[in-house]
């Protein structure tokens, strides 16, 4: 089997400089270079608002939402932090505030939501990734958030915590609730070899 090989680093810095230069057009209003932005950014946004949510529809509605205030906030995008991240918090936000709305976000039907997840893009365990995002999508929602923010995206706890607006403290708590539960729900389907 043959591995894909790193990125060498001056290849790294391109890839880095050409999306800041694009960023930077699309600032300035240049819609082709936020369509570039879109494509590159739309799977790993719905991906996210998918897991977070729970239902197609509601993530396809958040990814929307994301790209149009992406879109209308570009402009004061001060670089503080990386695009994507700034993006995700969008996305985070998006989700959360379609969650406090009274009917918007029902409850989570986990078998549609684990057939869902099974064609988004991510690491899957060996459980296979059927039953990883059954697993996953049936953890209480705050542990989920924190698993997906923490554990499938790479967020620290204190960015995972300002996201979600709770403290990082809270943020450790909710991974190893979420870690124990997932375990224990895998363990649970577990067949013998």
């Amino acid at each position: 089997m043959e591995f894909a090989r790193p990125l060498p680093v001056t290849d790294l810095v391109a890839a880095r400089d050409e999306e800041a230069g694009t960023i930077a057009k699309a600032s300035r209003g240049d819609r082709i270079a936020f369509e570039q932005i879109y494509r590159r950014h739309a799977g790993w946004v719905f991906g996210l608002c998918l897991r977070l949510g729970g239902q197609r529809e509601l993530a396809e509605d958040c990814t929307q939402e994301t790209f149009v205030a992406a879109w209308r906030g570009l402009p004061g995008f001060q670089k503080r932090s990386q695009f994507s991240t700034w993006l995700h918090r969008i996305a985070v936000n998006s989700v959360l505030s379609r969650r406090r709305r009274p009917g918007d976000a029902g409850p989570l039907d986990t078998e549609a939501h684990a057939v869902e997840m099974a064609n988004i893009p991510g690491d899957m365990d060996a459980a296979g990734p059927f039953d990883l995002e059954r697993a996953i999508a049936a953890l209480p929602r705050g542990a989920r958030d924190v698993l997906v923010l923490v554990g499938l995206y790479g967020y620290s706890h204190e960015e995972a915590g300002t996201m979600l607006g709770v403290a990082s403290g809270t943020c450790k708590a909710q991974l190893h609730r979420a870690r124990e539960l997932l375990s224990a729900r895998l363990n649970q389907t577990e067949k013998p070899r």
